[in-house]
């Protein structure tokens, strides 16, 4: 099951061109390094044959991550701010223990149209801190099987 994520404007375009090159462009060079690979011979010792077909394998799958991104993307504004974090929304948390804290925006890694840090709302932070609010201390589980314990100081709505 596909998850919507909030995208700005610019890095929706940049998906969409990037999604329109690889199929196009992009498939039409990887089936002529295949095509020019097969002429060379014997398949099963033809490292450049496999290392094309290898390649289109990585094309076509970015192809398909490229496709559900943008299919289920939200583009342009940020969902309506209710005051908890989620996706559109940046974040500032404080760590147990530390004086600094950390801002993030709440989106699609592949958005690069800020400078602050971005974690998905499936990342282990990024889902924690979804549906809280500012004052609110969350306890979430690390990729290491950790879990760690952050403080929402801040949540505001996304504006570039």
């Amino acid at each position: 099951m596909s998850q919507q994520t909030w995208l700005t404007q610019e890095a929706y375009d940049r998906l969409r061109e990037e999604l329109d090159h690889l199929t196009g462009t992009g498939r039409v060079e990887i089936a002529n390094k295949i095509e020019a690979a097969r002429e060379e011979g014997d398949l099963k010792e033809n490292g450049g044959y496999h290392a094309a077909k290898e390649e289109q394998g990585k094309l076509e799958s970015r192809i398909r991550q490229l496709t559900d991104l943008l299919r289920d993307a939200r583009v342009g504004q940020a969902p309506q701010f209710d005051g908890a974090a989620g996706p559109g929304t940046v974040v500032e948390v404080r760590f147990p223990g530390d004086d600094e804290t950390e801002r993030f925006l709440i989106g699609s890694r592949e958005d690069h149209s800020t400078s602050l840090e971005v974690y998905s709302a499936q990342s282990p932070l990024g889902g924690a801190v979804s549906g809280h609010r500012a004052g609110d201390t969350v306890t979430y589980t690390l990729p290491n099987g950790r879990s760690a314990t952050v403080k929402i100081v801040t949540v505001e709505p996304y504006s570039n």
